[in-house]
């Protein structure tokens, strides 16, 4: 398949600044959309790639759309504002952006007869396991969103899987971690990382609360193996992408980093505060229909975080263009 064209919304996000080069490396064509909320800077490295072409501009203008979906193979939607806190601050921009303007570009890209189009949604969707004995919840477990961004995962989930035109796929991406071109240090493995390598007093609450793990360049990959399994045999296939070895509560997270920084001081609250989440996730069924595996595990990404903050690289490690927020 390399060659064909791949539209990916959100190019210089996180997780798209990743998918974007991992794409270019496998011979595709790749047409970037970002409205640069967080700078563009992720993407200097790849501008002048032959193979690359970006157009800034936002999810929302339907014109600016139309334009970036002609010619391509499959769009990757990974367009949004991420995570809780910022869908809290921004929930009406959220919604515009994540339902009204989601399915606009769905309905867009079956008239502009794109073949496959693949949506990243977050295992944040499970919300809260029903029982603390509960086996890993798996893809057919029933979803229990507890803030207003997972809310507008499911229901756009629950819109692409009664489309009939074009061929769709669902990625729910496990919690994400590690380097990537847009540095971000308000996701729990970066921020934990951060703050302990700068030698500060952690407070972690919910310390017995489980979150499964994936590291930012496997949830890319896993947008890989979806486009090249091909379109057919993957239209409305829901896949939970990570690993079910990588579920970890916050405290057994926090104790790996304090591994690699000892003397650290953390206080473990069992108290909850605001994030009711609790979940552990089973990742077989990406794992025996696609083959996937994951290439790196949460101490590596812990060793990334470390090290970069430890290079003094970063001459601002708290500057807010680190987050989303």
């Amino acid at each position: 398949m390399s060659g064909y064209g791949i539209l990916v919304t959100g190019a210089a996000g996180y997780i798209g600044s990743v998918l974007c080069r991992q794409l270019l490396d496998r011979g595709y064509q790749v047409r970037g959309l970002d409205s640069l909320l967080f700078g563009g800077e992720s993407l200097v490295e790849i501008i002048s790639h032959e193979r690359f072409e970006f157009i800034p501009g936002d999810v929302r203008n339907e014109r600016l759309v139309a334009k970036a979906l002609q010619g391509m193979f499959a769009v990757v939607h990974l367009a949004a504002i991420v995570g809780e806190k910022a869908c809290k601050l921004y929930s009406e921009e959220a919604t515009e952006v994540m339902d009204d303007a989601s399915k606009s570009l769905f309905q867009a890209a079956t008239s502009a007869k794109i073949q496959h189009f693949i949506f990243a949604s977050t295992c944040s969707n499970y919300g809260i396991m029903e029982g603390a004995k509960d086996p890993l919840l798996s893809e057919n477990s029933s979803l229990h969103p507890q803030s207003h961004y997972a809310r507008l995962k499911v229901s756009f989930e629950e819109y692409l899987l009664v489309q009939r035109a074009t061929p769709c796929t669902i990625l729910r991406f496990a919690t994400a971690y590690g380097l990537s071109p847009r540095v971000r240090f308000d996701l729990s493995v970066n921020h934990f990382a951060r703050d302990l390598t700068l030698g500060r007093p952690l407070f972690i609450f919910g310390s017995d609360t489980w979150r499964p793990y994936c590291h930012v360049d496997d949830l890319a990959q896993s947008v890989v193996r979806v486009l090249e399994a091909g379109p057919v045999s993957m239209n409305r296939k829901v896949y939970n992408v990570g690993d079910s070895k990588e579920n970890y509560t916050k405290r057994s997270l926090v104790e790996k980093i304090i591994r690699l920084v000892p003397n650290s001081e953390v206080t473990f609250k069992t108290s909850l505060g605001n994030d009711l989440r609790n979940y552990r996730i089973d990742f077989s069924r990406i794992r025996e229909e696609l083959d996937y595996r994951i290439g790196k595990r949460v101490p590596v990404g812990i060793a990334e975080i470390h090290k970069l903050v430890q290079s003094s690289i970063l001459t601002d490690p708290d500057d807010l263009k680190y987050i989303n927020a």
